[in-house]
């Protein structure tokens, strides 16, 4: 199958669902990374930070063995700005060149307007009639984010589905502290032991090891 991971930022493949696309790769899937957005110059990063980032997005889909990373180059945290049909366009051809079966977006409740305007737009490129090759659509939670979005009068993130990641978590762990400015010590909520405790806390509740969970967006089966 031809996966895609749609991602506002890097590092919210890895914290929403980095067990699954383990477990996909594992599987022989071919699995393909979209990038919403960019550091820019003018947003405020430098040029060091920005190259930083590039090496970690180098390093995590080496870590992975991704397919391939599709960077779409919105400056960040400027989607809300940026036209709808811009973005809708954007994923949209990426997604013809991709043809995925199954779709991984961030959940439409978080609290960064980034993350719920590319839930949007995706959603927009989840029809049957037009991208004909997709199956699946599951919204992914996101540490810092999910838990965060009250008050957006949108349903709250309420799994689904439950994915076992107890033989990936580890992986999973290790990818993620590629990240060195994202992650903070516990109890921030990118923290590694608190990564590690919302899989164990997701795992408790679907019965195995270690989870991450979904909210099921739509299925054809």
């Amino acid at each position: 199958m031809n996966i895609v991971v749609v991602a506002p930022h890097p590092d919210d493949e890895t914290l929403g669902c980095g067990g699954t696309l383990l477990r996909h790769i594992a599987a022989g899937d071919r699995v393909h990374w979209l990038i919403a957005t960019e550091m820019t110059r003018e947003v405020g990063f430098s040029g060091e930070a920005i190259a930083k980032r590039d090496r970690e997005i180098a390093d995590v889909a080496a870590g992975y063995g991704l397919t391939a990373v599709h960077r779409l180059g919105f400056p960040s945290t400027t989607l809300d700005a940026t036209p709808r049909a811009v973005l809708v366009r954007s994923i949209g051809d990426a997604f013809r060149k991709i043809e995925p079966t199954v779709v991984y977006l961030p959940h439409h409740g978080d609290s960064h307007t980034d993350h719920a305007v590319l839930h949007e737009a995706t959603i927009a490129c989840t029809k049957w009639f037009r991208y004909p090759s997709i199956r699946e659509v599951l919204a992914y939670e996101t540490p810092s984010e999910t838990a965060w979005g009250v008050g957006r009068h949108v349903e709250p993130f309420v799994p689904t589905l439950y994915i076992d990641i107890a033989a990936t978590l580890g992986r999973k762990l290790e990818i993620l502290a590629t990240y060195e400015g994202e992650i903070g010590a516990f109890p921030f909520p990118r923290s590694v032991d608190a990564v590690r405790a919302l899989a164990m806390l997701r795992g408790s509740e679907a019965g195995v090891g270690a989870a991450e969970a979904y909210v099921l967006v739509h299925a054809i089966r």
